[in-house]
């Protein structure tokens, strides 16, 4: 490495199915004094609506990460060289209280962001985006959030439980954490409750590349349309691992058939590199659903892209 940034861990000196499972086999937080970008998981499905088991997510994320390699060449970046990325390992949370889960998210992140400049956090279930969007608007004011999801989750409440992972930008919205000026769902499909559903939404500040418009715009499309919506904003990525298809992403909790496919969503997140990106998170992970680490590797390599994103502060 230069400029004394430390590594992941090399593969001809150490196997890669050996070791630690850090992200990426990166370095741990403690082993580093400068850190740039601390990647960490919450280990948290208490707000979960259907199948449960996203908590299992970033151990499994990490796992099926010990492939990833230090160059990126559809980025021509190597991001581990220049961005000191480290794994700040997971914050602890309660796993009875949403509430108590969400104040602790949030402190966590507060002080991890003391010592990184940016967090790309592993859900988890998506009910953690609302307190680690709390945490980076404190820092830069109202954030423009990009949302790959094949779900709103700017619904109001369910069960009478207004912080689930079906509502976080509802209420982040709400709260004025968002700058709705700037906000956009890409991967939408599937049935709503209701048409009200999308006048909601569209209140709330997002709009909508949908699922169905993929094919008609193509990738270089939506990004176009992604950057033309965000402009300079500090942006916020928040990645839903069943934007996916099935087929990509068998392993997550709410799974709606019609999604993107891997190499898409991967192609879209390239499309970030030499934007304002403030943080990600890549969340729904469910490993008890998935098989071979198909959805874990997608996970991984959805993170990758965004790190990658992060290091190449000009367009490509």
């Amino acid at each position: 490495m230069t400029d004394g940034r430390v590594g992941p861990v090399v593969a001809s000196v150490v196997p890669r199915f050996a070791g630690p499972a850090t992200f990426a086999r990166l370095p741990r937080i403690d082993e580093v004094s400068d850190v740039d970008v601390a990647v960490t998981g919450v280990p948290f499905d208490g707000g979960v609506s259907f199948r449960p088991g996203a908590r299992f997510g970033p151990a499994h994320v990490r796992e099926s990460s010990r492939l990833l390699r230090p160059y990126n060449p559809a980025l021509d970046v190597a991001p581990f060289g220049r961005l000191q990325v480290v794994d700040a390992g997971d914050i602890a949370v309660n796993p009875f209280s949403i509430d108590a889960a969400v104040a602790e998210v949030e402190a966590g992140a507060d002080a991890l962001l003391e010592r990184a400049g940016r967090l790309l956090t592993l859900g988890g279930d998506h009910t953690i985006a609302l307190p680690l969007l709390r945490s980076l608007a404190r820092r830069h004011g109202p954030v423009a959030v990009v949302h790959f999801d094949a779900h709103l989750d700017t619904w109001d409440t369910y069960f009478g439980a207004a912080t689930t992972h079906g509502t976080p930008f509802r209420r982040a919205s709400e709260e004025g954490l968002l700058d709705r000026s700037g906000c956009l769902h890409v991967g939408i499909r599937g049935p709503l409750y209701d048409a009200a559903d999308l006048a909601d939404d569209a209140e709330l500040g997002f709009q909508i590349v949908h699922a169905r418009e993929m094919e008609a715009l193509g990738t270089p499309g939506v990004v176009e349309r992604v950057r033309a919506r965000v402009q300079d904003r500090p942006v916020y990525v928040s990645v839903d691992i069943d934007v996916l298809d099935p087929a990509f992403a068998p392993g997550t909790g709410t799974p709606e058939s019609g999604g993107l496919l891997s190499r898409e969503l991967l192609a879209l997140l390239r499309g970030f590199a030499g934007l304002n990106l403030v943080g990600a998170d890549v969340v729904e992970v469910a490993p008890a659903y998935d098989h071979a680490e198909i959805t874990g590797i997608a996970a991984a390599h959805a993170a990758y892209e965004l790190l990658s994103a992060m290091a190449r502060t000009e367009t490509p």
